[in-house]
């Protein structure tokens, strides 16, 4: 039982270190009050920016779920996570996508993708299954892209 405990104190050393990189990255998150998924959750709403969650996982992956962030904090995300020509979308890459639902799925690492652009120039999309430090950086990256925007 020595071992277990061990590792569970490993385990939760690791969710904790997880949460201060998502917040580091993204000041806005805090924690819920009710965990939404299967380890810590984190919460944001900011008028004009959007909402939305991340949380960590009982396998150590970590999940992104906005809503009705402004397209261009999302399009320069993507692009600067990563590059040029990943997504596509179009020639304008995901900054001037249409409005619709985009799709991705990585069979390597086995993440999924979701984005809805939405005519009103916001998009609500997930990012499912992917390592803490991708999160992180589009964590970083959105958070740049608001630093612009305000």
């Amino acid at each position: 039982m020595k071992a277990i405990h061990t590792w569970r104190m490993s385990w939760d050393d690791q969710q904790s270190a997880a949460q201060g990189a998502f917040t580091a990255a993204f000041p806005a998150l805090t924690p819920a009050e009710k965990c939404q998924c299967f380890g810590p959750t984190l919460r944001w709403e900011k008028p004009g920016e959007g909402k939305g969650k991340v949380c960590l996982d009982d396998h150590g992956r970590a999940t992104l779920e906005f809503e009705r962030v402004p397209k261009a904090a999302v399009g320069r995300a993507m692009k600067e996570t990563w590059g040029s020509g990943w997504f596509d979308e179009g020639p304008g890459e995901f900054a001037e996508a249409e409005p619709g639902s985009y799709h991705y799925a990585d069979e390597q690492s086995y993440s999924e993708s979701e984005f809805d652009v939405h005519n009103d120039g916001t998009v609500t999309f997930g990012i499912s299954y992917v390592k803490i430090d991708d999160i992180v950086t589009v964590l970083d990256e959105l958070e740049q892209a608001f630093a612009v925007h305000r």
